[in-house]
């Protein structure tokens, strides 16, 4: 089990909390957060604290390797049929499209927004 620090840092923001305020209603050394935030598991006491703080499962708070390498390969497959149905698509494009479509509006947005400002327009 790999805990996934996006998923709550979008979960805590969601309920109008920063990280800070999350760590310290679940009883969670922010030391030990970034700690566990780096293994490849984590101690279920301190993700089921966290998750009791969220309101969630401590399953919504863990990466599924096996999921995100299936996601990835129906990912990869969908950008080889549009590719070969429309051949003057940028496949990064397409690619990173699908994978904005998969995340919540905001940071979709966000995401966007900061690939358009590295973006070189005048190229």
């Amino acid at each position: 089990m790999r805990l996934s620090p996006d998923t709550i840092k979008t979960l805590a923001d969601k309920r109008g909390m920063n990280l800070a305020t999350l760590l310290t209603r679940a009883g969670v050394s922010k030391t030990a957060y970034y700690s566990l935030t780096r293994k490849d598991s984590v101690f279920p006491k301190s993700v089921g604290s966290l998750a009791e703080a969220l309101g969630v499962s401590p399953s919504d708070l863990v990466i599924d390797r096996e999921k995100e390498a299936r996601r990835a390969k129906e990912r990869m497959s969908r950008v080889a049929e549009l590719s070969a149905k429309y051949p003057s698509l940028d496949v990064d494009n397409v690619r990173h499209t699908l994978i904005l479509l998969d995340l919540e509006p905001e940071e979709r947005l966000r995401r966007a927004l900061l690939r358009g400002q590295t973006f070189d327009f005048h190229g």
